[in-house]
């Protein structure tokens, strides 16, 4: 018996042993999205050992490998070809896996001129909790009909199932990058944000941090070029910048309390904070400690979006202030795919 076969029946063993004590499972890799959620509850399944790119073809632009395989591990086998995961994922840690990447469905910088995690993510290889192995979607591009069920894992926060292996879409890296600085005030770096956003130019950032607007262009050297002559403005070396705000590194992330993340229509008016950061082209506002979920939630409900509680949940409250008819929704999915509710007990909502 191969290794792999031997991870997976040691998997579907802790699944009827613990559905048999009627005990919750927490999967997890490297631990370092622990801090979303509403708790952590459940025995820990670790998928570290379970390791290991399985197919990579780079002219195919499609990637599998297994959830404990190391997030750098992947990317740094994608840079060896001058490829890249398009998404721009937060590692949040030095061990993050391929698993928890996918499980999290968190997106860096480029997530609004690129799209999410669930946007690449080809296929999914899942084990329920009843031990079977189950495959959904594949690896190529237009192979589902019906239902999608394979892009839902993509932050499900493994309340639905363990990822086994995931297939997704990988890109060319884009040959240049430049980044222009604005100094703004908010509203004006939001109406500045959805200026550059209805251009013609190869916008693959923008952020607004209070203090000045980075506004980073991605592709040929002609079309960088050509783009920063359109919006004028000095260029600057900005990898650091970028890097401090995909991995939360950057000094705004480093206060303590509670930290909400609202997604709102771009043109939404500026919230009135004294500690806030604006992302892709005003579309995300993150805010620390000011105005309850409750607050947010109205305001994001009247811009077309809604509010979530990204970081500091003490009390152990919801994270989303939710209708009931998409809590119902929700319900019916964990329900239907976790009938005996054995994955992440609590860890997105309270019902569960």
């Amino acid at each position: 018996m191969s290794s792999t076969e031997t991870s997976i029946d040691q998997f579907k063993s802790f699944f009827a042993d613990a559905k048999k004590r009627s005990e919750g499972v927490r999967i997890r890799g490297s631990g370092s999205k622990d801090f979303y959620g509403v708790s952590l509850e459940g025995t820990i399944v670790d998928t570290r050992d379970f390791s290991g790119i399985t197919e990579y073809e780079p002219t195919e632009l499609v990637l599998t490998a297994r959830s404990g395989t190391p997030l750098r591990v992947i990317e740094d086998t994608l840079s060896e070809n001058n490829q890249m995961l398009a998404f721009e994922p937060p590692h949040m840690g030095p061990e993050a896996t391929f698993g928890g990447c996918i499980a999290s469905g968190l997106s860096g910088p480029r997530r609004a001129s690129q799209g999410a995690v669930r946007d690449f993510v080809l296929g999914v290889r899942l084990l329920n909790a009843d031990g079977l192995d189950l495959q959904f979607g594949g690896k190529v591009m237009k192979n589902v009909a019906g239902f999608d069920v394979s892009r839902l894992i993509a932050g499900s926060f493994g309340t639905l199932g363990l990822i086994l292996e995931s297939s997704i879409k990988v890109l060319p890296k884009p040959e240049c990058e430049r980044t222009i600085f604005f100094d703004l005030d908010n509203q004006s770096a939001i109406n500045k944000m959805n200026e550059l956003a209805s251009m013609p130019i190869p916008l693959s950032g923008t952020c607004f941090d209070g203090n000045r607007l980075a506004a980073r262009l991605s592709g040929s050297e002609i079309a960088v070029k050509a783009g920063h002559q359109k919006i004028g403005g000095e260029a600057s070396d900005a990898k650091e910048f970028w890097h401090s705000i995909r991995e939360q590194s950057h000094p705004f992330f480093q206060s303590e309390g509670c930290l909400y993340r609202l997604s709102v229509n771009p043109t939404a008016p500026e919230i009135k904070s004294t500690n806030g950061l604006i992302e892709w082209n005003g579309s995300t506002r993150w805010i620390w400690n000011e105005g309850s979920l409750e607050e947010h939630q109205e305001f994001a409900g009247q811009n077309g979006g809604h509010a979530t509680v990204f970081r500091g949940n003490p009390l152990g409250e919801s994270i989303h202030a939710m209708s009931r008819e998409l809590q119902l929704l929700q319900l019916k999915i964990k329900q239907a795919m976790d009938p005996q509710g054995v994955f992440g007990r609590r860890r997105l909502f309270t019902e569960f």
